[in-house]
């Protein structure tokens, strides 16, 4: 492989923030309530870039899932949240942050701008997670109505929902 090429297979990926959320367990795999309130701090380098975010009121967060292990090859067919009533599907098909490339995303709700912070509901990302990139959430480019999930999915959805109702 040439030096052009093998700079077409590689790339440098750097942290922009953090999030902090406290009591998230670093447990890789683990499910926890992505409703709580967490907070992105932005690297004050970046403050200036958030002018006018705050008019959003969602936002699309990518962030780097820094504990999850990462398979060397296609690992085996897995059920979701390994959950005996759900299909063996391939890790492509979830959102298992054991991937070859860790990049989480979320779109969570912007609750309020002080600063270089964000306060957000609805990221699933540990606490002390880096973040990659930030983007408002913009409706029309980023909803597509006519997009389908697997009924596996809809069905854990679900039984998540009615979890999360039993908690309290």
């Amino acid at each position: 492989m040439d030096e052009q090429e093998d700079n077409r297979q590689q790339f440098n990926v750097r942290p922009i923030g953090i999030v902090h959320r406290p009591g998230s367990d670093a447990i890789p795999g683990l499910f926890f309530d992505p409703d709580q309130e967490s907070m992105i701090v932005i690297d004050s380098l970046w403050e200036s870039a958030l002018t006018g975010i705050e008019e959003y009121s969602h936002l699309v967060v990518l962030f780097w899932l820094d504990r999850a292990e990462r398979p060397e090859n296609a690992p085996e067919l897995f059920q979701p949240d390994g959950r005996d009533n759900l299909p063996s599907v391939g890790l492509f098909a979830t959102r298992t942050p054991r991937r070859p490339n860790p990049i989480g995303m979320a779109c969570p709700r912007l609750i309020r701008r002080d600063g270089n912070c964000l306060h957000v509901r609805g990221i699933d990302a540990w606490d002390g997670t880096p973040v990659v990139d930030i983007k408002g959430y913009a409706p029309r480019d980023d909803i597509r109505a006519d997009a389908q999930v697997p009924k596996w999915l809809d069905r854990l959805w679900k039984t998540h929902d009615e979890e999360r109702a039993a908690r309290g």
